[in-house]
């Protein structure tokens, strides 16, 4: 199974970045790392120069760069950052299903963030240049298998890591609570790091929100569930950046990956590491998304 690192989603300080990717090209043990502004065209000149140096050390490293495009493209800025990826080099991943059209005939990644539901739907996008397809992660067990089935699995990624993006907003949540236009928000995403948790009026977490963004407040873990991935014929793993030590969660995913750890003790590490953090898995097992199914003694 490949071993994938997401797009950065959160907005970080361009030296925050800077360490951050470095880290990740000669530390970490993945096959490619996605890198892009996906969630906020506005936030892109701020961190386009750490953005490229990041290419740069990651491809030194030996490890594969994606280009993310936008998540939502909303108006004549996202077309334009559009355009603009369609013609570099690297592999594109379309975080939108308007990026398609900017990129017929060219090989191209889908992400996350496309809807595909179905086999149907993932053979048509595979038919059409797609050469690697990120399932939504609300989907369940049954539900990858039976893609997986249809198209061959090794074409197929499912996000195992980090907060699950639930919504994308044209507007922007964080710079209406700073009492701002979205046009002059002033960057008040800043600072949330690892998104800003929302909870209900009975003081009960319930979601994070990164600018336009909507995101759980639980992490997305599926560890356990690796061997489950694998038997169904999945091809790849994606982690999502959190504002954490994802190179070690990198190494516990890959030594679970590899048979090298049993997925319970993966698990185990997983909560010692973050110990602050609530894990669910709902979604695999069917049930609600912000639920955590434990294995049972032995499962994993």
């Amino acid at each position: 199974m490949r071993l994938i690192l997401g797009p950065l989603l959160f907005h970080w300080p361009p030296d925050k970045m800077r360490d951050f990717y470095a880290r990740i090209a000669d530390e970490a043990d993945l096959d490619g790392v996605v890198i892009g502004e996906a969630v906020c065209s506005k936030r892109l000149p701020l961190i386009a120069e750490a953005l490229a140096e990041a290419a740069a050390r990651l491809e030194r490293a030996g490890k594969e760069v994606i280009l993310a495009s936008p998540i939502l493209i909303a108006g004549p800025r996202e077309e334009a950052l559009a355009a603009a990826l369609a013609k570099e080099s690297r592999l594109i991943e379309a975080e939108d299903v308007a990026m398609l059209a900017f990129l017929q005939g060219r090989p191209h990644r889908i992400g996350p963030f496309v809807n595909v539901y179905n086999g149907a739907t993932a053979r048509h996008l595979l038919d059409r240049g797609a050469v690697r397809i990120t399932l939504p992660p609300e989907l369940p067990g049954a539900a990858l298998s039976h893609i997986a089935a249809a198209v061959g699995g090794e074409a197929l990624e499912v996000l195992a890591f980090g907060r699950l993006p639930l919504a994308i907003s044209a507007r922007c949540i964080e710079a209406r609570l700073a009492g701002r236009r979205k046009d002059d928000c002033r960057f008040a995403c800043a600072g949330a790091p690892d998104g800003r948790a929302v909870h209900t009026l009975e003081g009960a977490p319930f979601l994070a929100i990164n600018g336009v963004q909507t995101l759980s407040f639980a992490y997305l873990n599926l560890i356990t569930e690796v061997p489950a991935l694998r038997a169904a014929g999945i091809g790849g793993l994606r982690l999502s950046p959190q504002d954490c030590d994802m190179v070690e969660v990198a190494a516990l995913f890959r030594a679970v990956i590899e048979d090298r750890m049993d997925p319970a003790e993966g698990l185990a590490r997983l909560e010692a590491l973050l110990p602050e953090r609530v894990f669910a898995n709902g979604h695999f097992h069917g049930r609600a998304g912000a639920a955590f199914i434990a294995p049972s003694p032995g499962q994993a």
